[in-house]
């Protein structure tokens, strides 16, 4: 840290290398600025003026995928040097950029649809360019997250956002245990081909909960479906595009106070009605009244 402050005093900058270098900013020049901006998730129409006259000015576009950009870009009539810049090149990618910064020259960073770095590339440059001081510049604009809470009729005082549920079981089954606990409006993403699945996960360990499917925001087929997990499980042959889905588990804490005060038999007919097994109904019930399950199963031993 020292060493780092005392360079700034001299005029030197830290330079890109194996090892934490600093050069004279007269051989480097000033950095370059990277802007992080936000594209349309559907409808070309949704960018902002500012987003285009930067896409205008920089001297390089930083795409998720370069094929789908251009498409915007001619859309935008907008002609410029691009760089791919995705998941599986993001370590040495980032490197290639903050060289082009460090010769001061400027780079936009988008991704297909939205806004870089939510569930998308963009962490590792960014932090990147922490580390070497250089300037970075939110364009804000669409974001699937926000328009799907703000039209879904939820509580939007408070929420969380997981992005993509892990897809490894051990790591999914922890996530979903976390979002049993909550007791506000969750948001997940999910590819159209993994929906179903994810809908029967929610409903085997959470409960047939309200829901609300975000489909194909912006786009031609908008649509927002709403009603309990199993009656969105029932509608299978409808789901197809793009999908927010949105948990409501805003009244959570008062539903299961209510659970641990009925009685035991009126609490395992809650759970069958969920479509739980005998082994779940018992073992949530134990988990409800914070009890050994044995105890619990010697009560239904008969049932």
């Amino acid at each position: 840290m020292a060493l780092e402050q005392d360079a700034k005093k001299l005029g030197y900058k830290k330079v890109l290398c194996h090892n934490d270098t600093y050069a004279p900013n007269y051989l480097y020049g000033d950095n370059g600025k990277i802007y992080l901006i936000a594209t349309p998730i559907g409808n070309l129409e949704d960018i902002t003026y500012r987003a285009v006259k930067i896409l205008n000015e920089v001297d390089i576009i930083a795409a998720e995928d370069t094929r789908h950009s251009l498409k915007l870009l001619n859309h935008l009539e907008i002609s410029k040097p691009m760089i791919s810049y995705h998941r599986h090149n993001e370590e040495t990618k980032s490197d290639v950029l903050i060289e082009k910064l460090q010769d001061g020259q400027n780079i936009a960073l988008v991704s297909d649809a939205g806004t870089p770095g939510i569930c998308d590339p963009g962490e590792e440059v960014i932090k990147k360019c922490i580390e070497f001081g250089i300037k970075i510049i939110p364009i804000p604009g669409a974001c699937a997250m926000i328009n799907s809470l703000i039209c879904s009729g939820i509580d939007t005082k408070e929420f969380t956002f997981l992005g993509f549920l892990p897809l490894n079981k051990k790591l999914r089954k922890n996530k979903l245990d976390e979002i049993e606990k909550a007791n506000k409006t969750i948001i997940i993403y999910e590819a159209p081909h993994k929906l179903l699945k994810t809908l029967n996960d929610i409903l085997e360990n959470i409960g047939d909960i309200n829901c609300i499917l975000a489909k194909e925001i912006t786009k031609i087929h908008e649509e927002y479906i709403r009603g309990k997990i199993s009656e969105l499980i029932s509608r299978k042959e409808e789901i197809k595009g793009e999908y927010v889905i949105l948990l409501d588990l805003n009244d959570n804490e008062q539903e299961d106070c209510s659970k641990k005060e009925m009685p035991l038999e009126e609490q395992y007919e809650y759970y069958e009605k969920k479509g739980l097994e005998k082994k779940e109904i018992i073992k949530q019930i134990a988990k409800d009244r914070n009890t050994n399950k044995n105890e619990i199963y010697q009560k239904f031993l008969k049932k």
